[in-house]
């Protein structure tokens, strides 16, 4: 019985850790994502400041309709280069955060068919 009550406090013990390594593992990707994002957000800023800049300057409506859709083009190349890259950054966010895991729940489910075999064990041998 009391095998089973320290698997149980090692087996709690175990997912605490994986609990804290875990929620390392969400900060750490949370703060790549916000960077991502804030830099993509800038170069965006950027890229439109100068656009206009251009359309200010533009002599003709053609030039400004070459200028407008050359924006529009690179606005929209970026903006998938930029969800796919996010797309990869929380994917990886996703596979660490339940990396921790994995080792508790084989430990786990060890555990508890260890628990059953001495439990039925015990029973078989009381029955007896």
């Amino acid at each position: 019985m009391m095998q089973q009550f320290e698997s149980a406090q090692k087996l709690g013990k175990d997912q605490m850790d994986a609990a804290l390594r875990s929620f390392g593992s969400v900060s750490k990707g949370a703060q790549a994502i916000a960077t991502e994002l804030a830099d993509y957000s800038k170069r965006s800023f950027e890229q439109g400041t100068a656009t206009l800049e251009k359309l200010v300057g533009a002599r003709s409506v053609e030039k400004a309709m070459e200028i407008q859709s050359e924006y529009i083009k690179t606005s929209y190349e970026a903006l998938v280069a930029e969800s796919t890259k996010l797309g990869a950054l929380y994917s990886d966010l996703a596979k660490e955060v339940f990396k921790p895991y994995e080792g508790v729940f084989a430990n786990a489910k060890a555990a508890t068919e260890a628990n059953i075999s001495a439990l039925n064990a015990q029973v078989a041998k009381t029955a007896a």
